[in-house]
């Protein structure tokens, strides 16, 4: 073992502290030089790649990825690197195809044979699809679809019909919807066709696609997010939204609350999440699980009136810490015990 770790960053971006870097990479770069490793930030762009790999194929036991793809002109030609580095045997952290499965909306459809997923959860990859199901879909109550792309809520949208279709079979083109978007919780009034229209727009392209989900109401009393090292529950934050009528979003540009819990106060939410690890694992790939990634979920009723947690999304790309730097000290003994573990495997 070369005792050698690497980690991504790009230039530029609002993620980065004075210094240039995201203020919670040098921490763990820190943490593993204390424990006797040796660590560096590469600062990754396309015109270097060739180069970038042949230094980290040559010196690095793994690399952790800390760049947000959407500050990346393309973040294909990243991804491709970052897959050879795997296929060359640095251990990724995480694994660009994992990066990709678990952060893409559409891995609620893949898990939605779980407990953690309603079944009338759909993805929309062709206008098309689109245009002929969710019509249908909305007649069944209150939706929210949420893009592929954008972050902070940005694209995802409430939606509910003001119409009354009485006992049609879908909602017809020309009734009126009332469409609230996550960002910033403003509202707009459309017909469903110019609404439908407008959403082609996050279908189309690199990567496109509209998931359309039931509503659930109790977003109202926050959304849960579970922040995970590996394997390991580190905090719960409790986003509650802004008292506003139509506000859903969970985001602080809107307004939300934030409170940090321990797991344990949480113990039915992280038991059931941890219990859903095997099935999570294999629905998205099969690849090692991330190194830090999160978990949103939203609080529900199911059919006995006892709570129960849908899951949101998850996110695993570039999840930051910056609240709590200390955890650098456990992600550095977390990345050692992992890559000690490749080392006896393959022994």
């Amino acid at each position: 073992m070369k005792k050698h770790v690497v980690f991504f960053e790009v230039a530029g971006g609002t993620d980065k502290g004075p210094d240039g870097y995201r203020p919670d990479t040098m921490p763990m770069v820190e943490s593993l030089r204390k424990r006797g490793w040796t660590a560096e930030v590469i600062f990754y762009s396309d015109e270097k790649k060739d180069e970038i790999f042949e230094h980290v194929v040559r010196s690095a036991d793994a690399y952790v990825s800390r760049i947000n793809p959407g500050n990346l002109k393309d973040e294909s030609t990243y991804f491709q690197m970052i897959r050879q580095l795997c296929e060359f045997g640095v251990k990724g952290m995480p694994h660009p195809d994992a990066m990709i499965n678990y952060g893409a909306k559409d891995a609620l459809v893949k898990l939605r044979e779980t407990p953690l997923v309603p079944e009338d959860t759909f993805a929309y990859y062709d206008i098309a699809s689109f245009k002929e199901n969710f019509p249908k879909s909305l007649k069944n109550g209150e939706r929210v679809l949420k893009q592929n792309r954008g972050s902070t809520g940005e694209g995802i949208w409430r939606v509910q019909l003001v119409s009354d279709i009485g006992e049609a079979e879908e909602v017809p083109l020309d009734a009126v919807v009332r469409c609230t978007e996550a960002k910033d919780n403003h509202v707009e009034e459309h017909t469903l066709e110019n609404f439908m229209t407008f959403c082609e727009q996050y279908i189309t392209g690199e990567n496109g696609m509209l998931v359309d989900m039931r509503f659930l109401p109790r977003i109202k009393e926050g959304e849960i997010r579970l922040l995970m090292l590996h394997r390991t529950p580190v905090n719960v934050v409790h986003k509650k939204p802004a008292e506003d009528t139509d506000a859903f979003s969970a985001t602080l540009f809107s307004g939300a609350k934030y409170r940090y819990d321990a797991p344990e106060e949480w113990g039915d939410l992280v038991h059931s999440f941890m219990a859903s690890l095997p099935t999570i694992t294999e629905k998205l790939g099969g690849y090692d699980l991330p190194l830090i990634w999160t978990a949103d979920f939203i609080l529900d009723t199911d059919e006995q009136g006892r709570d129960c947690y849908i899951l949101g999304e998850m996110n695993c790309s570039c999840v930051g810490f910056t609240s709590q730097l200390s955890l650098s000290e456990d992600i550095a003994d977390e990345i050692i015990n992992i890559l000690s573990q490749v080392e006896a495997v393959e022994q």
